[in-house]
C-alpha cells in the first residue's frame, strides 16, 4: 500500500543516475503542464517556453556530442563594411528572391515583373513588390559570378537547328520594325517545329517573340531527371496571367499569356519559378527541386517571328530593367504608383481605398530607377526617379505620403492613413531613395531631394526612442495615433530596423544610429532594458 501511494504520489524516474520527479507546474494560474523536479530545481518543457515566450531552438550536434542551441530572435543583421554606395548593392537584397514567395502568383509574361495575393487573392501589381524584384536582381547581378550564357537563335549569325515537319517553315530575314534578322517559322497544320537541345543545367530562357497569327505557341518542355516526367510551360496568346491545365493521365501544363501577341515581346523567363508556380496551382504538393530539371525541347506553333532565344544560368540585369520599365510604363501624372488594392490597416479603422500611394514604394521605385539611369544613362529612368519624389512634398489628406508628428515632424507614410500610423521601416526605405536620388542625379536637376532628406532625417533621430520597448521595436505608433495596442515588430522587422540604421550610419555620422542600432541588436540575444 505504502509502495502504491509513493508511486502515484512522486512518479520518481531516474536517468543518467539522477532521480526526477514529475511535477504539475501552474503557469499564472491559467495553464497547467506537466514539469520535471531535480532537488530544488524545476524543469519546463522548452516545447511551452518556445510558444509563451516566443523564443527558438532546436537540438544540433557539436563534435560528436548533441546540444541544444536557443536564441531569442530567428533574423538576422548584416553589418556594413563599407559606405553605403548608391550604384551599388541595394541593403542586403542581394539575398532576396521575391519570385519564389508564397504571396507571388506568377510573373507576368506580359509585364514581366511579380503579381501579388498579399492583399488580393485574384492577383494585382504592387510597385513595392516591383521594386523589390527588380533591385534583388540588380544586387545579385553584383554578388554572383558572370552567368553562363548561349544564344541558340538571333536569325543571322546564331542558327539552330530547328527539326521542321512536312509542310511547315522557317526561314532568316531582316525584320524593319527591329532593324535585325529574325527567324521567321510556320507550322500549318503540322504538330510544331521543335529544337532539341543539349543536356544542362541553365534554366533561364531569354527571347523576343511575336505571331503573326491568332492561335501562336512557345513551349518548353521541362524534364524531372529523377522521375523521368515532362512539364510543358508555354506562353501563348491569351489575355489569362496563368491557366494550369490538368490532363486525365495526372500530368499537367503551365500556360502563361501574352496578351494579343502581334506586338514583339521581350521576355526573360526562370522556368524553375514558371513551373513552381503552375505546380503550385495545379494542387500538388510535393517540391520541384531546381538542381534536377533540365529543358528537352521547345516546341513553337503558328506563324510568327523569333530573335535573340538565350539559355543562361541567369539574366539578373533583364530582370532588373523588366522592372525599371515597368515602374516608367505606369507611373501616372502626380509621380505617384498608384496601388489598386484596398488596404485595412486596423480593423475598423484608417482604411486605405484603391490608388493609394506608399514612401516606400516611392522610395524604392526611386533607388532601382536612379540605377537604371546610372547603368543605362537613359534619360526616362532619370526622369521617372525625379518625378517619385513629388508625393513627399503633398499632405497624405490630400493624396500624398506626407504626414507630421504632433504637428511638428514630418514623416513619409508607408500607409497613408488619416491619422497617421508612422511605420518605421517604410520610412527609413524612402530615406534611402531620397539618398540614392541625390548621390546620382545631376546636381542640377535633384530639386528638393536635399530638402526631404535632411527633414526627413531629422524626424528620423527625433522620433526613433518612441519606437523602441525595451525589449525590442514596434513596427509602427498606432498605440499612439489610433489608440490601439502596440504593433510589435516581429524579429524580421526588427532585424530590418537595426539593418536600415546601419545603412544610414555610413552617411551619417550621428552617433544617436549606432547607439539606437547597438540596443536593439542586444535585444535579439535576450537583453532588456533596466527597470526602475
Amino acid at each position: 500500500m505504502w509502495q502504491r501511494r509513493k508511486r502515484r504520489n512522486f512518479q520518481k524516474q531516474e536517468s543518467r543516475g539522477k532521480l526526477y520527479e514529475e511535477l504539475l507546474c501552474s503557469i499564472n494560474g491559467m495553464y497547467h503542464i506537466s514539469c520535471r523536479k531535480e532537488g530544488r530545481e524545476v524543469f519546463i518543457p522548452f516545447s511551452f517556453l518556445e510558444k509563451y515566450y516566443e523564443v527558438y531552438g532546436k537540438l544540433t550536434k557539436n563534435r560528436g556530442h548533441e546540444q541544444f542551441e536557443w536564441s531569442h530572435s530567428y533574423s538576422k543583421v548584416f553589418k556594413p563594411t563599407t559606405r553605403y554606395n548608391s550604384s551599388g548593392m541595394f541593403m542586403y537584397f542581394s539575398n532576396y528572391n521575391v519570385e519564389v514567395r508564397d504571396r507571388v502568383k506568377c510573373i507576368s509574361a506580359t509585364e514581366g515583373v511579380p503579381v501579388s495575393t498579399q492583399w488580393e487573392a485574384s492577383g494585382y501589381y504592387y510597385p513595392v513588390q516591383v521594386a523589390q524584384y527588380g533591385l534583388s536582381h540588380y544586387s545579385k547581378n553584383l554578388s554572383d559570378r558572370p552567368p553562363k550564357r548561349k544564344i541558340l537563335e538571333d536569325g543571322n549569325l546564331a542558327t539552330a537547328k530547328w527539326q521542321v515537319p512536312k509542310g511547315a517553315s522557317v526561314i532568316r530575314n531582316y525584320d524593319y520594325e527591329k532593324f535585325t534578322h529574325v527567324l521567321e517559322f510556320n507550322s500549318h497544320d503540322s504538330p510544331g517545329i521543335s529544337l532539341k537541345l543539349k543536356q544542362g543545367i541553365d534554366l533561364v530562357l531569354s527571347f523576343d517573340l511575336r505571331f503573326l497569327s491568332m492561335n501562336g505557341s512557345l513551349t518548353i518542355f521541362l524534364e524531372d531527371r529523377d522521375r523521368s516526367t515532362i512539364f510543358p510551360v508555354s506562353f501563348v496568346c491569351s489575355p489569362v496571367l496563368i491557366h494550369v491545365l490538368n490532363s486525365s493521365a495526372g500530368s499537367y501544363s503551365t500556360n502563361y499569356g501574352l496578351g494579343s501577341c502581334q506586338n514583339w515581346n521581350q521576355l526573360t523567363r526562370d522556368l524553375h519559378v514558371d513551373l513552381v508556380k503552375g505546380h503550385v496551382l495545379s494542387g500538388r504538393g510535393k517540391k520541384l527541386s531546381k538542381t534536377k530539371l533540365r529543358i528537352h525541347h521547345l516546341l513553337i506553333k503558328g506563324h510568327g517571328q523569333l530573335d535573340n532565344l538565350t539559355l543562361a544560368s541567369s539574366n539578373h540585369m533583364g530582370m532588373f530593367y523588366s522592372s525599371a520599365d515597368w515602374l516608367v510604363r505606369h507611373q501616372d501624372s502626380s509621380g505617384g504608383w498608384p496601388i489598386g488594392v484596398k488596404r485595412k490597416i486596423a480593423s475598423g479603422k484608417a482604411d486605405l481605398d484603391p490608388g493609394w500611394y506608399s514612401a516606400m514604394g516611392q522610395g524604392q521605385a526611386m533607388s532601382l530607377l536612379i540605377r537604371a539611369y546610372y547603368r543605362s544613362g537613359k534619360s526616362h529612368y532619370l526622369e521617372a526617379a525625379l518625378k517619385g519624389m513629388k508625393p513627399f512634398s503633398k499632405s497624405s489628406t490630400e493624396g500624398g505620403v506626407r504626414a507630421y508628428f504632433m504637428n511638428q515632424y514630418p514623416w513619409y507614410e508607408e500607409y497613408p492613413t488619416v491619422p497617421p500610423s508612422f511605420v518605421l521601416n517604410g520610412f527609413i526605405y524612402s530615406l534611402i531613395g531620397l539618398y540614392d536620388v541625390l548621390s546620382l542625379a545631376p546636381r542640377d536637376q535633384v530639386g528638393d531631394a536635399q530638402l526631404l532628406f535632411d527633414q526627413g532625417m531629422h524626424s528620423l533621430k527625433k522620433l526613433l526612442p518612441l519606437f523602441d520597448t525595451g525589449s525590442g521595436t514596434v513596427y509602427d505608433l498606432r498605440h499612439f495615433t489610433l489608440g490601439l495596442a502596440p504593433n510589435i515588430a516581429r524579429w524580421d522587422y526588427h532585424s530590418t530596423h537595426i539593418n536600415q540604421l546601419l545603412l544610414l550610419s555610413t552617411i551619417d555620422s550621428d552617433p544617436i544610429l549606432t547607439t539606437v542600432a547597438g540596443r536593439w541588436i542586444s535585444y535579439m540575444s535576450g537583453k532588456r532594458a533596466a527597470h526602475n
